[in-house]
């Protein structure tokens, strides 16, 4: 019974959060115009589980580059409309579209100067009739047996935030680096680390010009223990890599391997990788190529550092 009774709830808001494609219209667009043109903050508000599902929405688009923060209707109504401003958009989300805590709030919003995104079960509600954008979030039925518990309509509100959110995000032009800014802590801020706050720069970067001869090539590899050396132009651009296991193959093919120049000897084309790379991006094509450092390479194609493996294991990255 208890299982079934888990199938039919998943089935019941799965549904919910589907039908929802088919409500992605003009109205979604006017709220998405809205929400990214934003020159002040978006202030999402809702009462009781819709409060939840607004505090979520929030967080949501803060995290994703919008600055938004979670506004209680009631406690907005004893003195925390100071928290808008002209230029803001209030994201309100009721089902019934007719919370009279929200409706309340309508005319002030107006007078202060911002404008109104509604998520509401009922188009034709107060809410949604005053909302500058509706979005039409109604379900068939909750999942609760007695179709009152706030279960599926829930779902779909917080869907449809997500939609809003990612889509903002897009429509932004944001990349992984700007998500990263905002996510400083964690494991996933771990894993957004910026390849150069990592890699070994300076003094630190093993590096030597194509004419150096071979026993310096190795002296410089051994003093700065990467496994590897930059080979590069005068100019610090980068021409190939001399690595340990092109040292050993040498030794197999070349009577005299520590004759002869790093140029000669180096693999060229390196794989790199750019300066505004992501940690994750490194680790990736290490383990995708099957090599242990990679030189991180400025637009002009200069060495700019080298990041090992070892360094994101040893940071805990990953």
């Amino acid at each position: 019974m208890s299982r079934h009774t888990a199938r039919r709830v998943l089935e019941i808001e799965a549904k919910a959060v589907l039908d929802l494609t088919q409500r992605i219209d003009d109205g979604f667009d006017r709220a998405l115009e809205l929400i990214a043109s934003c020159t002040g903050r978006v202030v999402v508000t809702g009462m009781g589980k819709s409060g939840i599902i607004a505090q979520k929405i929030a967080a949501t688009l803060s995290s994703t580059g919008t600055p938004a923060f979670f506004m209680h209707p009631a406690e907005a109504i004893h003195g925390d409309l100071g928290m808008i401003v002209a230029g803001d958009v209030v994201l309100a989300v009721s089902n019934s579209g007719e919370t009279d805590e929200l409706v309340r709030l309508l005319e002030i919003i107006r007078r202060l100067g911002a404008r109104i995104v509604a998520l509401s079960g009922n188009p034709a509600s107060t809410l949604a009739r005053h909302a500058d954008a509706h979005l039409h979030v109604g379900v068939d039925r909750e999942a609760c047996p007695l179709d009152l518990v706030p279960t599926a309509s829930t779902t779909a509100a917080l869907a449809m935030g997500d939609a809003l959110a990612v889509a903002c995000y897009e429509k932004r032009g944001l990349t992984a680096r700007d998500f990263a800014r905002y996510h400083p802590g964690g494991g996933l801020g771990r894993k957004l680390v910026a390849v150069e706050q990592l890699m070994h720069t300076g003094d630190g970067i093993p590096a030597v010009q194509a004419d150096a001869e071979m026993g310096e090539a190795v002296r410089e590899m051994s003093a700065k223990r990467l496994g590897m050396t930059c080979v590069t132009d005068a100019r610090g651009r980068l021409l190939g890599v001399l690595t340990d296991g092109d040292l050993r193959r040498r030794l197999l093919r070349v009577e005299r391997p520590l004759l002869g120049t790093a140029g000669e000897a180096m693999t060229r084309n390196p794989v790199t990788i750019p300066v505004g790379a992501l940690a994750g991006e490194a680790l990736r094509v290490m383990e995708e190529k099957k090599i242990t450092s990679l030189p991180v390479v400025d637009e002009a194609g200069s060495v700019a550092g080298v990041i090992q493996i070892h360094d994101l294991w040893r940071t805990e990255l990953f």
